[in-house]
């Protein structure tokens, strides 16, 4: 008489199992995907995109490094930012020579 506990308990458990279920197809899953999206797009940063910072700045990356970008937002002004706050490229260049001159 004692198996009816273990049914009872499975049926009480079913709502958070299902709650669960429902939060990490809902917002779990899209959330790594995004991220998964933005450190690619942030590994595939070159010379010559135009990007768009996490401070609102638009500007072409004039000089890629390990963890920053320099980031030319006006005619002779550049900054540096680091990688992980670029938002978005608005536009790829294509791929710069593995011979060509990088200005310092």
């Amino acid at each position: 008489m004692g198996g009816g506990g273990t049914s009872e308990f499975l049926i009480s458990l079913f709502p958070f199992i299902a709650l669960f279920a429902i939060m990490y197809f809902l917002i779990l899953r899209p959330q790594q995907k995004r991220m998964r999206l933005h450190r690619e797009m942030v590994a595939n940063v070159r010379r010559g995109d135009v990007v768009v910072t996490a401070g609102g700045l638009i500007g072409k990356v004039a000089k890629v490094e390990d963890a920053e970008v320099q980031v030319e937002i006006a005619d002779g002004v550049r900054v540096r930012v680091v990688k992980t706050t670029l938002t978005d490229v608005r536009s790829k260049s294509e791929p710069v020579p593995a011979n060509a001159n990088t200005p310092s």
